[in-house]
């Protein structure tokens, strides 16, 4: 679309932004329970990578832990948006834990479609980044079909046992146009390479990638607000980059601004991660009204309408028996 010019200084915040039905499912997840059940409620790792998100949990008595084995036995511990293996779940078994799995809907999908391949005997190559909870979570699933992607340096360095059987599937946060050249990076070496039956890179991660190319080529800085540790917010601060945008950095929120990045800045394109409450972006946009931004202009991509169903183990009695 062309968007207007003006002489004032101006923001262009990219609509969609913020949170998506997964991540607001999953918080609203934590805090029904600790509504439902009382404090303290237990959540296996960061529920969404967002540091704020976390601490404002944290104040209402849910307790963050790295591993099942740190929660009480017989305690409600709460699953990540991400996703976990099937051996975190053996292990909350084993601990009598009460589980209220937030797993985004999306990347169950992805835990499926690697369960039936790795059925039909598929060697599977999972496109995501090493160590990131969701990678580790689809790996477990199949920790013998599976073989990990890590961009595109990792394409000549992936062993299979049959090149004639083989799958792809992809983390639900990266870039679609680098996981689009990594696939066909691995086509040319993988002819048989088939495709899953649809997209794994999430609605929410396709549709922020796309507003914020809408802003990028009319803004001299972009400001993705975001916590580092999110893939999505990293993802859209190279995506600017490679769109136009004269300089991009990620927030964690409006006190990580720098004054030297406005130097000769007349338009700034503003948007946020996936996880990030949009409290933080209108903290942003204060910041950027104090040093006379004040024409802003929400630029709308695409309207988003998904929903999902809170997961259904709270509607049950979990401290019952």
């Amino acid at each position: 679309m062309e968007l207007q010019t003006s002489s004032s200084r101006r923001v262009l915040v990219a609509k969609p932004r913020g949170y998506c039905a997964g991540v607001d499912r999953a918080v609203v997840a934590v805090e029904k329970a600790l509504e439902q059940y009382g404090a303290p409620i237990y959540v296996r790792k960061q529920i969404v990578h967002n540091t704020h998100v976390v601490k404002t949990l944290e104040a209402k008595g849910a307790i963050f832990v790295e591993e099942t084995e740190e929660v009480p036995e017989g305690e409600i511990v709460v699953f990540s948006a991400h996703g976990v293996s099937p051996a975190v779940h053996a292990e909350a078994a084993e601990r009598q834990l009460r589980t209220i799995d937030a797993t985004c809907p999306l990347v169950t999908k992805v835990h499926n479609e690697a369960k039936r391949f790795a059925g039909q005997d598929y060697d599977i190559l999972l496109i995501g980044h090493e160590g990131h909870e969701e990678v580790e979570g689809t790996s477990g699933e199949a920790p013998d079909h599976i073989r990990l992607v890590d961009g595109l340096d990792s394409v000549e360095k992936v062993e299979v046992r049959d090149p004639g059987k083989l799958v792809w599937l992809s983390q639900t946060t990266l870039s679609v146009d680098e996981t689009n050249e990594t696939v066909a990076r691995l086509k040319q070496r993988f002819p048989n390479l088939i495709d899953p039956p649809s997209d794994d890179i999430c609605y929410a991660t396709q549709n922020r990638q796309v507003a914020v190319k809408e802003i990028a080529a009319e803004a001299d800085l972009v400001i993705v607000v975001g916590s580092d540790n999110s893939s999505n917010s990293k993802r859209l601060v190279e995506v600017a980059l490679d769109h136009g945008a004269k300089a991009a950095y990620l927030v964690d929120d409006a006190s990580h601004i720098r004054d030297e990045w406005f130097e000769g800045v007349t338009t700034v394109g503003l948007t946020s991660g996936a996880s990030v409450p949009d409290e933080l972006v209108q903290g942003v946009l204060a910041r950027l009204a104090e040093r006379g931004f004040g024409d802003v202009t929400e630029v709308e991509s695409v309207e988003e309408k998904v929903r999902f169903a809170l997961p259904h183990e709270l509607r049950k009695d979990l401290r019952a028996g």
